[in-house]
């Protein structure tokens, strides 16, 4: 994963806030519904991990919220980005870079809650990079402590039922259908987005593998309109991590009390998947 992902995270660091309309508006709502849930999970928590902070969403929000958050990350243009929008926010976080099938080997502290956010874990391919990077996370949890995943609710692309009428991934999103013997997401459609620096239009186009284990994202930003428009490309891949599998591997890690809080129930963006080491 490292070096495929590694370049993704830096080269998209600069842009990462145009997929939101508002982004530093977005750590703030982002914040309040993660602190209320840790607030109810974890009472007296103080201690947080997010250990795949990216540029600080939830990392710097929870800062704001009162915990002491320690962020990691894979990528330093993402830290880089994280520490200056920390300081943008006043707040003091510690930051590490670190890969987290193998946080060890940047951090001993236990934490009373670890966060792995944004689809982050099914950025791993293979089972034996998800065994390691949930026994990992859950080394790293003070005994009662709470992991805290979210992932795209990929049982729900693959029910029979789905009509892709809305991306499970990102915020509101409505999705694009692609035919075929059972219509999977194709994308995102396009958002456009006015505000002082001109207009941007961000979307998706996701290319699934043949046996459909795993999918290409393709993110675009096209700046500006009229005669001159100006598009930016990155590029991953993504593992469709089923229920099964990732419960399989929070349980293989020692954790217990494996839960899935849905959007429509605690109001966040993604399936969230919690999980409390013994």
């Amino acid at each position: 994963m490292s070096g495929f992902v590694l370049d993704f995270y830096d080269r998209l660091a600069p842009e990462y806030h145009l997929m939101f309309a508002d982004w530093r508006a977005e750590v703030m709502r982002q914040s309040a519904l993660l602190a209320r849930l840790l607030r109810a999970e974890v009472p007296g928590a103080s201690h947080v991990l997010d250990c795949a902070c990216g540029i600080g969403t939830q990392a710097i929000g929870l800062a704001r919220a009162g915990y002491q958050v320690t962020a990691t990350d894979l990528s330093p243009g993402a830290l880089q980005r994280a520490l200056e929008e920390a300081q943008h926010f006043q707040v003091d976080l510690r930051f590490a870079t670190a890969d987290f099938r193998r946080l060890e080997d940047a951090l001993q502290d236990r934490f009373h809650v670890v966060c792995c956010l944004d689809n982050a874990i099914a950025h791993l391919q293979e089972d034996h990079e998800l065994h390691a990077a949930c026994a990992s996370m859950a080394r790293r949890l003070h005994p009662g402590g709470l992991l805290v995943l979210s992932i795209r609710d990929y049982d729900r692309i693959f029910a029979p039922c789905f009509a892709a009428a809305a991306d499970p991934g990102l915020p509101g999103l409505p999705g694009l259908a692609r035919g075929g013997e059972q219509s999977l997401p194709g994308g995102t459609l396009p958002r456009v987005f006015d505000g002082p620096d001109g207009r941007r239009i961000a979307f998706q186009v996701w290319d699934w593998s043949k046996d459909r284990r795993s999918y290409a994202v393709h993110q675009y930003f096209v700046h500006g309109d009229g005669d001159a428009p100006r598009a930016t490309h990155y590029s991953s891949r993504f593992r469709a991590l089923r229920r099964a599998e990732l419960g399989g591997a929070l349980l293989a890690a020692g954790l217990r009390e494996v839960r899935w809080l849905m959007p429509e129930h605690v109001g966040f963006y993604q399936p969230l998947v919690l999980a409390r080491a013994p």
